[in-house]
């Protein structure tokens, strides 16, 4: 069965969970002893402090794009090699093989710039295979082991950018389903937090229970802690 997608339980941004938390958690050390009677003594919050440092700690998507940018970049320069090799060859092919013929049709670099990844792999691959097939015939037009080498290498070296780049996804994938996974668990103890604090100090204190009032963005709490300062 296919695993479902997660979506993130908070609508701001991690960032701003990770200061709300870390902001809730100062005002719950203050308010330790209230927070004991509900049953979250200090080492429930320890632990949630301990879960927002590691969550801080967990890469960002910009970090797993810009990796993600530079393995493709390397592909593409791979990939530029592999067809420059290629064609150096084919340039030697010509000179025995009328360019419509169905031995030079037989190399199968026909539109080699709109090739797939998985394409251009195979064309290095074959190149490599037919040329040395009738590398006694080819010798004369300089076709030899360092020309085929050179391709045979070409090939190699862009398989191998095109597999570390399909791992960059495939870890930028993991590492935004396992954020979003931890970050819902930071945000589900931090509604538990959050609302213990305002039973507190909902009959006591309308300040200290606007404290534990959670907001879109930390930006917005802070403008809105601004205000009732001013009122006060």
């Amino acid at each position: 069965m296919k695993k479902q997608s997660l979506h993130r339980k908070h609508n701001f941004p991690d960032a701003d969970l990770y200061l709300q938390c870390v902001e809730r958690i100062r005002y719950a050390h203050r308010d330790a002893k209230y927070f004991e009677q509900y049953g979250y003594d200090l080492e429930r919050l320890k632990r949630f402090s301990n879960q927002c440092e590691a969550f801080k700690e967990l890469p960002g998507d910009d970090e797993l794009v810009g990796d993600q940018m530079l393995m493709t970049e390397k592909k593409y320069d791979a990939a530029e090699k592999l067809k420059s090799a290629i064609r150096s060859l084919m340039t030697r092919v010509a000179m025995k093989y009328d360019n419509r013929s169905g031995r030079y049709r037989k190399f199968g670099t026909a539109k080699m710039g709109d090739m797939t990844d998985a394409q251009l792999i195979f064309c290095g691959r074959r190149v490599v295979r037919v040329a040395r097939a009738q590398i006694d015939f080819l010798a004369d037009a300089g076709v030899n082991e360092t020309i085929l080498h050179r391709v045979s290498e070409a090939c190699k070296d862009f398989e191998n950018a095109v597999n570390i780049q399909q791992d960059r996804v495939s870890d930028r994938d993991i590492s935004v389903e396992r954020r979003i996974e931890m970050g819902n668990k930071l945000y589900d103890e931090f509604v538990v937090l959050s609302d213990i604090g305002k039973d507190i100090w909902a009959e006591r204190d309308p300040l200290k229970y606007e404290q534990y009032a959670i907001y879109e963005s930390n930006n917005e709490q802070k403008k809105k802690n601004k205000v009732e300062k001013l009122k006060s």
